[in-house]
């Protein structure tokens, strides 16, 4: 059987997920949307302006993961498009997450 490898955007940090976004601010509607330069693309409705975006991205991830929105961690990227972020414990998955 093949070995199945996982996409270099995201870890496991023992029972936290570790994820590597590139985040598109403004969009039309909130969404995963495939890889972008080895890090996953979200869209986000919210504007990039006074942390708007970043509380948009955190909401949408919690909504997403089942977290509350006040344990998600920005870990890197507060005023960039690229962000590292923690989720602990993850309720949920998207199909483009898998446990290892």
């Amino acid at each position: 059987m093949p070995e199945v490898s996982t996409p270099a955007w995201y870890r496991w940090d023992g029972e936290d997920l570790i994820l590597d976004l590139h985040v598109q601010p403004g969009a039309r509607r909130e969404e995963l949307a495939g890889e972008h330069g080895g890090r996953l693309k979200v869209r986000i409705k919210a504007a990039p302006i006074e942390g708007k975006a970043n509380r948009g991205l955190i909401r949408f991830l919690a909504d997403l993961f089942g977290v509350a929105p006040r344990d998600i961690q920005l870990l890197r990227g507060e005023t960039g498009r690229d962000k590292r972020l923690r989720i602990p414990r993850p309720a949920r998955l998207p199909p483009e997450v898998t446990r290892p």
